[in-house]
C-alpha cells in the first residue's frame, strides 16, 4: 500500500508545481510609498526587442507602460501610471525588460503582465493574445505594515508539498489503523463449518 501512496503522492505533486508555476509566476509584496521592480526577461536575451508592453487585466485598453522605438508611448496608458514607471535598463542588456514602479499605492494591487515583440512592428499595442512572459501579482500593504518580500514561484510549490503531506499522513494513519484492527482480532479462525469437516 505504501508504494501506492508514495507514488500518488510524487504523481499530486508534480501536477501541483506543474499547475501552479507553469508560467513565471511571481508574488511580490511591498509597503504603500515604496518603490518596486516588477522582474521580466525576455527569452533567448533578445537583443532585437521592438516593444515592451506591460499591462494589467482590470486596465481594458489602457496599459501600464509601452515602450516603442525607443521611447515611451503614453497615448493610452493608464492615467495612475503617468510618471511613475519606468524600464530598469532602457538599452534591455541580456532582454532585461523589468518595469519599475515608483511610490505604489494599494491601488496598484493586481497581476502585471510582460510581454514582448521583436523585430518591426508598426502596430499600435504588442500583441496581447501571445502568452506573457512574465506574471507577478503584486500586494501592496497599507503604510506601517510589514512587507517587502518576493516569492519566486514557492506558492505552488508550497501547495504542492502541503497536499502531498496530507495525503501521506492520511495514507499512514489508514495504515496503522487498518493493521491495528486486523491485530485486535486474533489470529485467523476459519468459520465453524470449515472446523467440523
Amino acid at each position: 500500500m505504501f508504494p501506492v501512496t508514495a507514488s500518488l503522492c510524487s504523481t499530486l505533486l508534480f501536477v501541483g508545481v506543474f499547475v501552479f508555476v507553469s508560467a513565471d509566476q511571481k508574488i511580490i509584496t511591498a509597503e504603500s510609498g515604496q518603490n518596486v521592480t516588477l522582474t521580466c526577461r525576455a527569452p533567448n536575451n533578445s537583443s532585437s526587442i521592438s516593444v515592451v508592453e506591460w499591462s494589467r487585466a482590470d486596465l481594458g485598453e489602457e496599459y501600464v507602460l509601452l515602450y516603442r522605438d525607443g521611447r515611451f508611448d503614453t497615448d493610452d496608458q493608464h492615467t495612475s501610471f503617468k510618471n511613475r514607471v519606468d524600464l530598469q535598463d532602457r538599452q534591455m542588456k541580456d532582454g532585461d525588460v523589468s518595469l519599475i514602479l515608483k511610490d505604489v499605492t494599494t491601488n496598484d494591487v493586481g497581476s502585471y503582465e510582460c510581454r514582448v515583440k521583436t523585430g518591426n512592428n508598426r502596430r499600435k499595442r504588442a500583441n496581447l493574445s501571445g502568452e506573457p512572459i512574465s506574471i507577478i501579482y503584486l500586494s501592496v500593504d497599507p503604510p506601517g505594515q510589514t512587507g517587502g518580500h518576493t516569492e519566486d514561484g514557492s506558492v505552488g510549490l508550497i501547495v504542492g508539498l502541503s497536499v502531498c503531506a496530507v495525503l501521506l499522513v492520511a495514507a499512514v494513519v489508514f495504515l496503522i489503523y487498518r493493521n491495528h484492527k486486523q491485530q485486535s482480532r486474533g489470529p485467523y479462525q476459519p468459520p465453524v463449518e470449515l472446523q467440523q469437516n
